[in-house]
This record gives C-alpha cells, structure tokens and sequence, in this order.
C-alpha cells in the first residue's frame, strides 16, 4: 500500500447536515480531496505508474436507507458533491429494513459518503457491516463521509434517538427519530466518541449531555448544521478538526460530576480521545441539561 492510500485511509468526515451552498467546498472538499488521492493512489498501485485512474474524477459511493424517495434523496447528495469538486457520485440505495452489502464497495469506489435519514433505520441497515467496513476502508485506503444520520453512524458507540430519560425530556419530541427512550446502539466504530448532528438547530446537544452524564458515553461530539469535523487527518496528532458555519460541541465528564461542554469553530481543534484536564475551570461544568459554553481555543 502506497503512503498516498494510507494518508487517506483511516480518514473520517462528519458533516452535522445542512445544505447551505456557500459552504459546499468547506464542507464536503476536503472528503472529496481524500477520495482523489486515494483513488489517485489506487490506479497508481494497479499500472505501477501514475497513469492510470489518477486523473478521472473520484467515485463515491452514496448509501441510502430507501424510505421510498431514495431516488430523490440521492439527486440531492449528487448535486452537493458535484457542487463542492469533480467526482461522480454513485448511489447505493438499502430499502428500509434490508441490509447494507459491502460487495457495493466495488473496486473503482474511492470514497464512502452515508447520508442522512432516520437513524435507527440506518443503524439497522449497516450493523452487520460494521467491522468488514472499517477493516476495507484501512485496508484500501478509502475516506469515510457521514451526513446527520451517515455521521452518527461513524461512533462506536452511536446515539441513534430518542428524547426521554426514565420517562423524562432531554431535547425536543420532534429529534427523537421514531424512540422514545434514547438508545446508543452499535455504530461502525470509525471515531471513539459519540455524534449528534443539528445540534443548534434542532436543540440536540441536551440528548448528548444527558447520554454522557449517565455514563453511557465516555465523550461525545454534537455537530451544527454545515458544519465539518474531519478526524484522522495526515497531521497524524490525534485532534480533530473543525470547519464551516457553526460549531462543533465537545462534551465530557466533568470532575465533580456532571458533565463539561466545550465548543469549536471553524478552524479550531479539540483532542480526539485525551481526557479534559482536571484544572478545567468549576464554571465550565453543566447537567446534563445545560447548553454549551464556547471555548475560543483548543485544550
């Protein structure tokens, strides 16, 4: 495997959702990028040279839960990629309750983008997958995007809905995705924290809060609409990056209790997997209710 496949493998794109057009290059360019090196690197393994494959457009393979409009949901992600770089976006659409095929990961793929739906359907459909997926996008040094649903999806441990806490609201009825209680379920296991999306437009990061104050999670990131956050990038330093309109919202265990909300924009980092200094000012701790209080830079 060529060092070109290895700097692209390993690398995670979670996209909190959002359609805003102005921001397509920052949000859904730098998984594109990844795609062209890896499949740069790809036909260079294949020819032995340079030639063949680098110079065509990426394939990224869109997977979508098919509620019945998949179709329509792919015309969609086809024109935000297309909007963002060249490639050519490929769908493959899982009816709702079937499973996901890792034989859908053809040779000529070069990146691996899962959009956006109702979450637990697409826990369901990509469940059996979750080690054969990771283990292929090392092994061929393939990108990973997620979007809303495709992002939740990237955790190990993934926040797939709900709203209610013992019987008890934590965010809006309207963000549960068809659950009442909230369930963390098995995800694909690409990023060790878990993911929730639309955070300040659908009011999200109370459910976070309340899933790592339980002690259900050991730390989780809620993602703003248009809004990246890439982990494993070739810097190689272990943080995660930060880019586009809004923030990203990094939630621990804070010492005492309760739990510690930190927040990024665009251009800042936050550490992947090191925990939060003990010095961490009393002020910055919250329940597992409190929204989150911004941090202008990087712990």
């Amino acid at each position: 495997m060529s060092s070109g496949t290895k700097s692209s493998g390993g690398r995670v794109f979670l996209i909190g959702g959002g359609w805003e057009e102005t921001v397509a290059d920052v949000v859904h360019g730098p998984f594109l990028r990844a795609a062209r090196a890896a499949s740069a690197a790809s036909g260079a393994a294949r020819a032995g040279a340079a030639g063949a494959g680098s110079g065509s457009a990426p394939r990224i393979l869109c997977v979508i839960v098919d509620e019945g409009d998949g179709a329509e949901q792919f015309a969609r992600y086809d024109v935000a990629l297309r909007r963002a770089g060249d490639c050519t976006p490929v769908p493959s659409l899982v009816p709702i309750g079937e499973r996901f095929e890792l034989g859908a990961v053809t040779e000529d793929v070069s990146g691996v983008f899962v959009c956006g739906g109702l979450t637990p359907a697409y826990q369901e459909a990509l469940a059996g997958a979750s080690g054969p997926l990771a283990s292929l996008l090392v092994e061929r040094g393939l990108p990973y995007a997620g979007f809303s649903a495709g992002a939740a999806l990237a955790a190990r441990d993934a926040v797939v809905g709900g709203w209610l806490v013992d019987g008890v609201a934590v965010c809006p009825p309207d963000t549960a995705e068809d659950l009442e209680e909230i369930e963390v379920r098995a995800g694909l296991g690409l990023v060790p924290f878990g993911v929730e999306n639309h955070a300040a437009q659908w009011g999200t990061l109370g459910r976070l809060t309340a899933v790592v104050a339980g002690g259900r999670l050991a730390h989780g990131v809620a993602i703003d609409e248009n809004t990246l956050v890439e982990v494993g990038g070739e810097g190689g330093d272990g943080r995660a990056r930060v880019s586009g309109l809004g923030r990203a919202h990094s939630v621990r265990p804070a010492p005492g209790g309760g739990v510690l909300v930190r927040s990024y924009g665009d251009g800042e980092s936050f550490p992947v997997s090191a925990p939060v200094p003990v010095s961490a000012p009393a002020s910055a701790s919250a329940s597992a209710s409190a929204s989150a209080s911004a941090s202008a830079s990087a712990s």
